[in-house]
């Protein structure tokens, strides 16, 4: 496991995101080549997962696009990745939130996690 670890830490820099865990409302800004084009499309949703570690680690998004949901699954290694901002912290009791493919409306809210100021 050492040699696989290591060869991790040899691929590339590792960018400084700020930590982020599923329920967080985020926006991710990456880029997008067309052609020989280059921009920088921004992706705001809430993360349902989180998967892997190290370099191989990746999240998935989840946002409400014209009453169709949409996903994107990202490599937290990804040099496309300019920038991640976390808009809202949720307050979620399970790592996985699969079950808000199936919900509608309101129903697919997630409560906002209040941080304690002591």
């Amino acid at each position: 496991m050492d040699a696989i670890n290591f060869v991790h830490e040899q691929l590339g820099e590792t960018k400084e995101f700020p930590t982020f865990r599923p329920g967080d409302n985020i926006v991710v800004s990456y880029k997008i080549v067309e052609g020989d084009k280059e921009r920088i499309q921004d992706f705001r949703g809430d993360v349902i997962q989180m998967k892997g570690q190290g370099a191989t680690r990746t999240f998935t998004v989840r946002k409400t696009s014209s009453g169709i949901g949409v996903e994107r699954i990202f490599p937290i290694s990804s040099p496309n990745i300019t920038e991640i901002k976390v808009l809202k912290r949720g307050k979620v009791r399970r790592a996985k939130l699969f079950y808000l493919r199936k919900l509608v409306g309101k129903k697919s809210r997630i409560k906002e996690r209040t941080m304690n100021k002591n």
